[in-house]
């Protein structure tokens, strides 16, 4: 089985030291950086499955790296990992492309976790926000807001997860497991009643043959 490739910035070389070894314990290939240069020119010259991005780093800041590598068509999922707190640090975090936000210090076992989480949903970042699915209906996943004629419908915050879900595997058989695994948090209990709710909401706004069912596998968004 191929190990999952995750990037790791941090500027603390002890910690960065023992991050990596953590991770390769648990059978993941990590490469390292310790500053806004050298990251650039790794991340412009390889592919991961996951990007470790600490902050305040020489050279720059991991906001910023993770927003330009955006804008260079880098569709990786992304967890920042820092010190800051502050309400407008984590604004700024999510708008500059990043899918979660670890803060120090944190225990190892949390970071694993998170990274668990991220690589099963198969996450990535669209080169457009604007995806168009059908006449006259959108949906900006920058905003998450789905538009049908103009309107922008109402959604529930899993229901937008579920949605931006199947566009991002459109035609694919999705398992139970895997919508499961996308929607609820390691922390949460999964519910499949809800599941249901939210595939009965989405069919009622989208159609109902956008979304087929696959009696005891799962579901396949076309």
């Amino acid at each position: 089985m191929t190990k999952a490739k995750l990037f790791l910035l941090e500027d603390d070389p002890n910690l960065s030291e023992s991050v990596t070894e953590y991770l390769e314990d648990h059978g993941y290939s990590v490469t390292c950086a310790y500053d806004a240069a050298s990251a650039e020119d790794i991340l412009y010259e390889n592919k991961f499955d996951l990007l470790l991005l600490d902050v305040n780093v020489p050279g720059g800041d991991g906001f910023s790296l993770l927003k330009d590598s955006r804008a260079n068509g880098n569709t990786t999922p992304a967890i920042f990992i820092t010190s800051r707190n502050a309400m407008n640090d984590l604004e700024e975090g999510f708008k500059s492309g990043g899918d979660d936000y670890l803060r120090k210090p944190y225990e190892l076992k949390e970071l694993l976790l998170r990274i668990q989480t991220i690589l099963k949903r198969n996450f990535y970042h669209p080169s457009s926000d604007l995806i168009t699915l059908g006449e006259a209906i959108s949906y900006d996943t920058e905003n998450q807001s789905l538009k049908i004629n103009g309107v922008e419908q109402s959604l529930q915050p899993k229901e937008h997860k579920l949605l931006k879900l199947f566009i991002q595997h459109t035609g694919e058989l999705l398992t139970h497991e895997t919508i499961m695994d996308h929607l609820w948090e390691y922390d949460e209990t999964s519910n499949d009643g809800s599941l249901r709710t939210y595939i009965k909401t989405l069919r009622k706004l989208l159609g109902k043959d956008r979304i087929v069912s696959h009696k005891r596998i799962g579901y396949q968004f076309r």
